[in-house]
């Protein structure tokens, strides 16, 4: 086996370099997507009571609302990533209660549009 190993370094040096960045690549995206699905299957992060550490996309991921609709409703700008409730609020010079309530009264009128949609 080692010896087999030994000559394909030898003689494929570039291919067998990239095969092994590939593999840890995908071993990468893998364990990422796992980690996801565990974290999100987790009864505990559905419906989370909204606090400031969140992020838009993390309360759209826990109150199943899809992230452009909490995005555009509260005009959050496309460039910027991972902004907390807390920091959108501070840079705003509002009360982080304030976008809360602005959140959920998103997430109730998604919820009813999406129920009377329903056939």
């Amino acid at each position: 086996m080692t010896s087999g190993v030994r000559t394909l370094w030898k003689e494929h040096k570039l291919l067998l370099t990239a095969f092994a960045l590939a593999v840890t690549v995908m071993v990468f995206f893998a364990v990422r997507t796992v980690i996801f699905w565990v974290y999100w299957a987790d009864p505990a992060h559905r419906e989370e009571p909204i606090a400031g550490w969140m992020t838009p996309r993390y309360v759209a991921h826990s109150w199943a609302v899809p992230a452009e609709i909490i995005r555009d409703a509260l005009a959050v700008p496309q460039d910027t990533k991972r902004v907390t409730i807390k920091a959108l609020a501070d840079m705003r010079g509002m009360q982080t209660e304030e976008i809360v309530r602005q959140i959920e009264a998103i997430i109730a009128e998604y919820r009813a549009d999406e129920t009377v949609t329903r056939p």
